[in-house]
């Protein structure tokens, strides 16, 4: 396990450096949401559902997408590896193979909290009023969520390894939808019944709807353990079934 430890953490310094050597890549991916911030965030006030704190609700969701955006694509990234032969000089280190995945994923949350803090920063000039502390509780729930989704972007690019399209496009497939069943944009309160059903077993629901009770400083056990719940649950399936992938 030390060694395991040891050399997650190696492979999540090495991802790491490119970020840190071009910083703009992380803030030009903050375009959209900061459009959205700009754009869309106004337009919601008195649309039923929101209560009376627009930017509470809006901006947890801000943070989802740009979780789910950045995590479920970081799959390219090995692609790419994969391409330039990068991947397979990783293999032949006497690093722990399940490390290789382990450091990428963890990598994911380093690059999601400081964009985090920027929206944040953005949003409390526009109205946003939160928790600091659950703000803070919020995010690392969110990012336990994204290193799950991560390391599943990762399981995907090494099973597919020789048809990069089918990545994208399964991707896409599954992205979208989860946004929508999240209610990350707009509230669900009026959907149908079949499409109720879907948001109930979409885990990124549990998880943006604890991120706004705790940016309004709501830490109710039920809600807490839900969102907790469904976030670890991503993270553990993912890390497995990417362990898997990855030794294969």
């Amino acid at each position: 396990m030390t060694t395991l430890l040891r050399d997650s953490v190696i492979v999540c310094n090495r991802e790491l450096r490119p970020a840190a050597r071009d910083p703009f890549t992380v803030f030009f991916s903050l375009t959209q949401p900061l459009i959205l911030l700009a754009l869309f965030g106004p337009l919601l006030d008195g649309i039923p559902g929101m209560g009376d704190k627009v930017w509470n609700w809006f901006v947890p969701g801000v943070l989802a997408m740009i979780a789910i955006f950045g995590t479920s694509m970081t799959g390219s990234n090995l692609l790419q590896e994969i391409h330039d032969g990068s991947h397979e000089r990783m293999l032949v280190t006497p690093l722990h193979r399940s490390s290789l995945l382990i450091g990428r994923a963890f990598k994911e949350m380093i690059p999601l909290a400081g964009q985090a803090v920027i929206i944040l920063l953005v949003a409390l000039p526009l109205g946003l009023d939160l928790n600091p502390f659950g703000a803070v509780v919020g995010i690392v729930i969110l990012g336990i969520f994204g290193i799950g989704l991560g390391a599943l972007s990762y399981s995907l690019a090494l099973t597919v390894r020789n048809q990069d399209w089918v990545f994208w496009t399964v991707q896409q497939t599954l992205m979208f939808p989860m946004l929508i069943l999240s209610g990350t944009m707009l509230p669900l309160d009026n959907a149908p019944g079949w499409m109720q059903v879907l948001v109930k077993v979409n885990p990124l629901r549990h998880v943006v709807d604890t991120e706004r009770a705790l940016f309004a400083g709501d830490f109710g056990l039920a809600q807490l353990a839900a969102g907790t719940s469904a976030a670890v649950a991503v993270a553990v399936v993912g890390l497995w079934v990417g362990s898997r992938a990855i030794k294969n």
